[in-house]
């Protein structure tokens, strides 16, 4: 076997779009052994595909807050040491960051990436042994394919494959059928108006469909209670790993999302689903689009209620 460094730190959707890439590698070379490095808060998303064999957690998020302590300092030796002990084939840097590609550097392995003029940070490909060109207007899941398609010798083809599974359904769950409603985001430009959500959860309970609001913050805890107040057996799901979300995720009858993490998840877990953008362009960063699965809206535009209730209508036929 073939040992691979993956670097793919962060976000969650950025780890998702990075599954396709592993279903390719895993059919053109089924005998690599990936390793992912990922941000201790995702570091269950690498383990929901079978290609990966071991996730190792990077904390800089939490470590660039306390860099004068003493046990951000024993963390890091020992993330040095855990890149440094293993002989690698390969270190892919397929985040194309400082912040992805100065740990790469500590691995025992040749350190690989995207060249100067395909790379969000061109400073960054300094830093590799190997360069790779892949067109910037591609979408980020192509781009992965296509990266890891060179670095190993062989032409992705077909339709995106995402290669993850659900895992046992969670036993808090309705025990009719339900929808998840994913109102989170990183930024407020990208949500959705809670009356929107409203009238959208009323048509669907309409149909036979529970609703259940997952949250990740307080801020967000906040938001999922004002919207269970409003929608009539609504339920706030409870705190979970992101693993328990991948379970509620896949054993749900249809999902509806802003552009975030979990919508990307709920998109590589096959399910019917309608992904809205208000903020971003689809295109670039949207779900795959499959007769399961279809984007709405762009930047400035607010998607409208029937809008989205008929285009998961279409979505939800096709399961």
């Amino acid at each position: 076997m073939q040992n691979l460094l993956l670097l793919r730190t962060s976000s969650m959707g950025d780890l998702i779009h990075t599954f396709p890439a592993l279903s390719d590698l895993a059919r053109a070379r089924p005998d690599v052994a990936v390793t992912w490095l990922a941000e201790e808060a995702f570091v269950d998303i690498p383990g929901l595909h079978p290609q990966v064999t071991r996730t190792i957690p990077i904390a800089w998020r939490r470590w660039r807050k306390h860099l004068l302590q003493g046990a951000t300092w024993r963390e890091m030796a020992g993330l040095r040491r855990a890149l440094a002990d293993t002989r690698w084939d390969l270190v892919l840097d397929a985040q194309g960051l400082l912040k992805s590609a100065l740990p790469g550097k500590l691995a025992n392995g040749p350190l690989a990436g995207y060249d100067a003029d395909s790379i969000r940070e061109p400073l960054a490909s300094r830093f590799y042994d190997r360069h790779y060109r892949v067109a910037r207007q591609l979408s980020a899941i192509e781009r992965n394919r296509q990266l890891f398609a060179a670095a190993f010798g062989y032409q992705p083809s077909g339709a995106p494959q995402f290669g993850i599974r659900a895992g046992a359904r969670p036993d808090w769950l309705p025990a009719t059928p339900y929808w998840v409603l994913l109102h989170a985001t990183s930024r407020d430009s990208k949500l959705w108006p809670e009356a929107h959500w409203v009238a959208l959860a009323q048509a669907l309970q309409a149909q036979g469909l529970a609703t259940v609001i997952p949250w990740g913050n307080a801020t967000e805890q906040q938001r999922a209670q004002r919207l269970a107040a409003a929608i009539p057996g609504a339920l706030v799901a409870p705190k979970m790993r992101l693993s328990a979300a991948a379970a509620m995720l896949g054993h749900a009858a249809a999902v509806v999302g802003v552009d975030t993490g979990l919508t990307h998840l709920a998109n590589a877990l096959d399910v019917p689903l309608v992904a809205i953008y208000t903020d971003t362009d689809p295109a670039l960063t949207g779900v795959v689009e499959t007769a399961r699965a279809a984007n709405i809206g762009e930047a400035g535009v607010i998607p409208p209620v029937e809008a989205v209730l008929a285009l998961l209508a279409r979505c939800r036929s096709a399961a």
